[in-house]
């Protein structure tokens, strides 16, 4: 389940992108993503279990928090990242996640943590400073690193967040409410009535090798709300009742590999030497960080 959602993901990114590139903003295209699928996971509850969109007062605190800190923001900061370099290199620094999660629970737990994740968050940053390529000045945009940076942190929530919630809900109610303050803080901030309506129905270029082919927008919406968002999140969730967060987060890397391989693909994106051997320490560090659970 979580090499199916990662793989989801992967693919979702380059369809993401070409939504980006047809002219709606980040913010809007977090907004479409968040609301549809609030719609879709409520419509299964209802009709085939609504008791279970029941909710204690007491949780509605930790559901707003997982809702707006744990998907609204990822979503939002990865398509602004996105939006400005590689979808590849936005990708591996989101996967700094586990390494995050892992300090999280030295520091914060205080559970022992081996010496090998120290030697790992070296390697991690080496191979960050290989990606952007520092000693000849930075090639990418600061701007899109530091979101993919944000997107690391709140995946990093996400998962934890998940994590904890899965012990007493079912993964569909769980997501139809995170879903839900998600939605709900997106309408305040991005009110709907100004949303750009006439890009729905307009017809957009695939771009990259698929640049002759057009689609409808609402075609591209409809897979970003369905596969992209709905199927890859309930996979998650559930295969967090099943393995821990860690070895949740480790096949989750399979993301960046093959999104690199469909924007290769699709929009013709790639990585240098030097980018690829950075790309190479940076997931090694997080492997070698997640053998010290």
């Amino acid at each position: 389940m979580a090499a199916s959602a990662a793989t989801l993901w992967a693919v979702n990114g380059t369809v993401s992108k070409v939504m980006l590139a047809s002219g709606i903003s980040s913010l809007r295209l977090s907004q479409v993503r968040t609301t549809g699928a609030l719609a879709g996971f409520v419509a299964v509850l209802a009709l085939t279990a609504p008791s279970r969109l029941r909710v204690h007062v007491r949780e509605l605190p930790y559901l707003a928090l997982f809702g707006i800190g744990g998907i609204a923001f990822v979503q939002w900061f990865y398509f602004l990242a996105i939006h400005r370099m590689a979808i590849g290199i936005a990708l591996l620094i989101q996967y700094l996640a586990p390494l995050f999660i892992a300090l999280w629970a030295r520091f914060a737990l205080h559970e022992p943590v081996r010496q090998r994740i120290w030697i790992a968050l070296a390697l991690a940053l080496t191979g960050l400073g290989l990606i952007v390529d520092v000693r000849h000045g930075a090639k990418l945009s600061t701007a899109g690193i530091l979101f993919a940076l944000a997107a690391a942190v709140t995946y990093a929530l996400y998962i934890l967040l998940a994590e904890h919630a899965v012990g007493g809900r079912d993964a569909v109610s769980l997501l139809a409410w995170g879903f839900g303050f998600g939605a709900l803080f997106w309408a305040v901030i991005a009110p709907w009535w100004r949303f750009p309506g006439h890009l729905v129905g307009a017809r957009v270029s695939l771009l990259g090798h698929l640049s002759q082919q057009h689609l409808p927008f609402w075609a591209l919406m409809t897979w970003m709300i369905v596969p992209g968002t709905i199927v890859p999140f309930f996979l998650l969730v559930t295969a967090l009742r099943h393995l821990p967060a860690t070895r949740v987060a480790i096949i989750a890397m399979l993301e960046p590999v093959v999104a690199t391989a469909v924007a290769w693909a699709w929009l013709g994106e790639s990585l240098g030497a030097l980018q690829l051997v950075g790309a190479s320490v940076v997931l090694t560090a997080i492997v070698l960080a997640q053998t010290a659970r």
